[in-house]
């Protein structure tokens, strides 16, 4: 996936590491060029420029990123940056930063912003729920720094749809706290039927993340598969994103 960033300071960086970390293609825009050295940051494009003229941004190729992220500390650039990102170069997500709560109220459509956000680890996780329909993308971290909030959107084409709540052997530590279906919130009963395109949401322990992709991912359906009709073939590896 390609991420572009404006802004590399402390919150544009972290996002920008995480994402390196899950093997996207980041460039970062920045007016600074010191920022570059002092980032620490390996693999990553740079541009120094400001991202609020349209220069800058056909000089970035903003048309073939998948998402652009302003991590600035300028409610004024972050709003621009989306607007411009949208209305001509017709990026398919905007993510941006809201450093005033006053202007929370902006950041929406009408300026080009399809989610704000002030959390660095949730831009992170809402940039990469984008594309990652199929692998489980943490949202937070909670305080205790044991447990997170994580989710997984249904592919249509997964092994658990038509899988009870109830009937599903979820990994100790995690629990489905609810079920996005339509844009509507539902509370998980035992006898609610997972469909494709639900998005789940559990609170787990970061120790049981692994177990818990185990189960969602394609790999979990190939493990049904009978040896006879693949004799040669060993299980293959969960996407691990």
């Amino acid at each position: 996936m390609k991420v572009v960033i404006v802004g590399a300071g402390s919150v544009g960086s972290s996002i920008a590491r995480e994402l390196l970390a899950h093997n996207h293609e980041i460039l970062l825009i920045d007016l600074k060029p010191e920022v570059i050295g002092r980032s620490g940051l390996r693999g990553a494009r740079w541009l120094v420029g400001d991202a609020c003229e349209l220069s800058t941004l056909q000089e970035a190729k903003l048309e073939e990123a998948d998402v652009v992220v302003s991590a600035s500390g300028d409610d004024k650039v972050n709003l621009v940056v989306s607007l411009l990102a949208k209305t001509e170069f017709g990026v398919g997500r905007t993510v941006g930063r809201v450093n005033n709560p006053k202007n929370d109220w902006m950041f929406n459509d009408s300026w080009g912003v399809d989610v704000a956000v002030n959390t660095p680890q949730l831009m992170t996780a809402l940039v990469e729920e984008a594309v990652e329909i199929g692998d489980l993308v943490r949202l937070l971290t909670l305080q205790t720094g044991v447990s997170s909030l994580v989710e997984f959107t249904v592919p249509h084409d997964s092994h658990i749809i038509g899988s009870t709540v109830g009937g599903t052997d979820w990994p100790e530590d995690s629990t489905l706290v609810a079920i996005l279906r339509d844009h509507a919130p539902i509370t998980p009963s035992r006898d609610d039927v997972i469909d494709g395109g639900d998005e789940l949401f559990f609170v787990t322990t970061i120790a049981a993340e692994d177990g818990l992709r185990a189960l969602l991912s394609p790999s979990a359906e190939g493990d049904e598969t009978p040896e006879e009709e693949l004799p040669d073939q060993a299980d293959d590896d969960g996407f691990d994103g």
